[in-house]
């Protein structure tokens, strides 16, 4: 294969988005996505758009997964118009989408009867990192498909830990990252609604927190839009990460603990607070938003 392979990108949503764009400016791409706009904005940097995943996976040598959810994974690659029917015997489809092992487990055997590879490679670290190449990736895949998406992944990847030989292997280490991000945002949301419960500007906490021990990744990305979740500015918050991205992924989570016989009290208590949120009307909202379900904006000392 190509150092360039003839790359498609399947979903342009918050990652899948930057992830194709950066690819264009170095491969050969099409993407599909049901949303015009973001097909053009690719298109801009010299993909070219296709009208189906059927269309965009034809002659592609990776195909690139970046859907929201297994429902969709399904849908892009087996349902109507679906990719896999598409593409040649040897094509590598690269699964970049949080949807659990047995899921990925399932979507290779699939694949694997029409002569297609899968390669188990979600990703993490928000747009900003993927429209920069700079992603944390890891992976479950057999060498040989691992060898044909090797230059898609370095591309997209700061960081590629090679965790297993499977799929489903790379599911099961996101899942553990998941967890800690999880729990990590919502421990966030807790010391900001402690801290308007005190009568601290949010704000000056977050500022001074995030400086020392008790700081995180997540406090210190997530709380700025918290703090703004409280100003005059509440309704303009970027969503980076939707709510419903980690009631999804915290399922996940709590589910294969349970498969598992591994207790997850601190997950199993974030999965509540973030169906809450979303049963409050949060779940396009973004996750920094679970803070206003502890502290509504109206509730201060």
């Amino acid at each position: 294969m190509s150092d360039s392979p003839r790359t498609a990108v399947i979903g342009l949503g918050a990652m899948g988005l930057p992830m194709a764009r950066h690819l264009a400016k170095a491969f050969p791409v099409t993407v599909f996505d049901i949303a015009a706009e973001p097909r053009a904005l690719v298109a801009a940097d010299g993909a070219a758009e296709a009208a189906t995943p059927a269309e965009a996976a034809r002659h592609a040598q990776v195909v690139l997964l970046a859907v929201r959810d297994q429902a969709q994974v399904d849908s892009a690659l087996f349902g109507e118009h679906g990719a896999a029917a598409a593409m040649r015997a040897g094509t590598v489809v690269v699964l970049t989408s949080t949807v659990g092992p047995e899921a990925a487990r399932l979507t290779a055997a699939r694949l694997a009867k029409l002569g297609l590879l899968l390669v188990d490679a979600p990703v993490s670290g928000g747009p900003t990192r993927a429209g920069n190449g700079d992603l944390l990736i890891v992976v479950g895949a057999e060498k040989s498909a691992l060898d044909l998406a090797r230059p898609v992944l370095d591309r997209l990847a700061s960081t590629l830990t090679v965790i297993g030989d499977k799929p489903g292997d790379g599911q099961a280490l996101k899942a553990v990252n998941q967890l800690l991000a999880g729990v990590h945002i919502a421990a966030a949301a807790e010391a900001v609604a402690l801290a308007r419960g005190l009568g601290l500007d949010p704000g000056t906490v977050i500022d001074s927190l995030s400086q020392g021990a008790a700081g995180s990744f997540m406090f210190a990305d997530r709380g700025p839009r918290m703090a703004q979740a409280y100003s005059d500015e509440a309704d303009a918050v970027e969503v980076r990460s939707r709510l419903d991205i980690f009631v999804k992924d915290m399922g996940i989570v709590t589910g294969i603990a349970k498969q598992a016989h591994v207790p997850l009290p601190l997950a199993s208590a974030a999965e509540q607070l973030y169906l809450l949120g979303e049963r409050a009307g949060l779940a396009a909202r973004d996750d920094s938003s679970i803070v206003t379900v502890l502290s509504p904006k109206e509730a201060s000392r």
